[in-house]
């Protein structure tokens, strides 16, 4: 494939002369996949540093969801930083206080009123949503599910299961976590067509027989579109059913929707779509459009019952955090997550038309732009075809698209919610020409 917009050999020069400075000084242990140095970027664009332009379909895993240093973003953090560049939590200010009004105004929980924990990341999030669960049950246990992805650190790291190497080498992390299967009729592992249920029985049935007192149990975490995983969207009434399980058990239902959140499946929560509340929700990348944030959310009758001290965070509530996410929901709700939900589908209906021909593709699924397409061996063998994935993203870089792969074999892709129908169409033809460079 011809790209007019790659005009050196890949890695260029300046990229390769970085990457060498990098190796020097900075920690090997980030996962980089193909050597991408990055100069500057405006809404789907972005270009290296030997000026060869990229569409990128990546967006910083997720985070630059109204593109790269949108005007409106940008101009908010400006005024913000003219004002003051921090001041701790132990103080108030408007835009923290204004943040906090627009989440509760978005009804993460429905009818039920919010409070929000200001943090820095998802991680943050998670950690913060252990210990709030903790405190108000005055439980220990949880439970989470295999393919999750919920941080590195060391709470949220024991409900990390999407890769062993996440936790190789890290035992112990936080005791009391079991995981169960996520639900994926594409990859069953019970019996019968119904996973979902079948995943509510074992837990019922199984588990809180035999290994876990369910009244020990302060929280059942998972996403309600599993990420990192494999972008598997669980089966209808799943979630519902989990709310349901939780009660009876008086269990808070925590959804991680750092990921699935602002906007990114086509509705502000994909908790939205199932009309499920849960009790916590996590929320950062694409909150900030970039800028580093995260957000406890809880319904305020489990909020308000952490004491002074409790918990706490020397950064969270950062002006210039808080104004971008105030920023970015302004675009969120004036137009781009009915753009996500849109364009998504042109997306999710254009990837699907080219399964149908391609043996390759296994399976395409998603919510808006939060799409993922898993490929396999083929022929009617659907063994995940790992390296055909790895060589897939990287001939994409070559071809002049960013992607990022999950689960075993599964391309995803997550752009920010501006993108249009012009900008699918060139991803399509530069997926193609990299699809067949890598089988061939």
């Amino acid at each position: 494939m011809k790209n007019l917009h790659i005009t050196t050999e890949l890695p260029g020069p300046k990229a390769r002369a970085m990457i060498a400075r990098d190796a020097a000084v900075v920690s090997p242990s980030y996962p980089r996949d193909y050597p991408f140095v990055m100069s500057h970027g405006r809404g789907a664009e972005v270009w290296d540093v030997d000026g060869n332009r990229f569409l990128d379909f990546a967006a910083g895993i997720a985070v630059c969801a109204t593109g790269h240093s949108h005007p409106h973003v940008v101009e908010a953090i400006t005024e913000a930083a003219k004002g003051f560049l921090h001041i701790s939590s132990d103080y108030w200010h408007e835009g923290q206080i204004r943040l906090g009004e627009r989440i509760r105004d978005l009804r993460p929980m429905g009818d039920e009123p919010v409070m929000s924990f200001m943090c820095q990341s998802g991680t943050e999030a998670v950690e913060g949503a252990l210990k709030l669960a903790r405190y108000v049950t005055g439980r220990s246990r949880f439970i989470g599910f295999l393919g999750g992805f919920h941080g590195r650190t060391m709470g949220s790291l024991a409900f990390t299961s999407s890769k062993y190497t996440q936790q190789q080498g890290f035992f112990p992390t936080m005791p009391g976590v079991t995981h169960v299967p996520y639900p994926n009729n594409y990859r069953p592992i019970f019996v019968g067509d119904d996973q979902g249920k079948a995943v509510l029985d074992y837990i019922e049935q199984v588990l809180f027989a035999h290994n876990v007192p369910a009244r020990e149990v302060a929280g059942i975490l998972i996403e309600p579109i599993q990420g990192e995983g494999g972008y598997v969207v669980p089966p209808d009434g799943f979630l519902a059913g989990l709310r349901a399980l939780c009660d009876r058990h008086g269990i808070m239902l925590i959804f991680d929707e750092v990921q699935s959140g602002i906007g990114r499946t086509g509705k502000m929560f994909a908790a939205h779509h199932v009309g499920v509340t849960p009790d916590i929700m996590t929320l950062a990348k694409g909150l900030g459009s970039g800028m580093p944030i995260g957000l406890v959310v809880a319904k305020k009758t489990h909020m308000e019952q952490w004491k002074r001290g409790a918990h706490g965070n020397t950064y969270g509530g950062n002006p210039l955090c808080c104004a971008a996410a105030i920023a970015t929901l302004d675009l969120v709700e004036g137009g781009y997550m009915s753009n996500a939900a849109d364009v998504g589908a042109y997306f999710l209906e254009r990837l699907r038309a080219w399964q149908s021909h391609t043996p390759q593709i296994g399976e395409v699924r998603g919510q808006g732009l939060m799409i993922g397409m898993e490929l396999i061996v083929g022929n009617g063998d659907k063994t995940p075809a790992r390296k055909l994935c790895d060589d897939l993203i990287t001939r994409a870089y070559h071809n002049g698209l960013i992607l990022l792969s999950c689960g075993v074999s599964t391309v995803r892709f997550m752009p920010p919610l501006l993108i249009t129908r012009a900008d699918v169409d060139e991803a399509m033809t530069m997926l193609g020409a990299s699809l067949a460079e890598a089988c061939a």
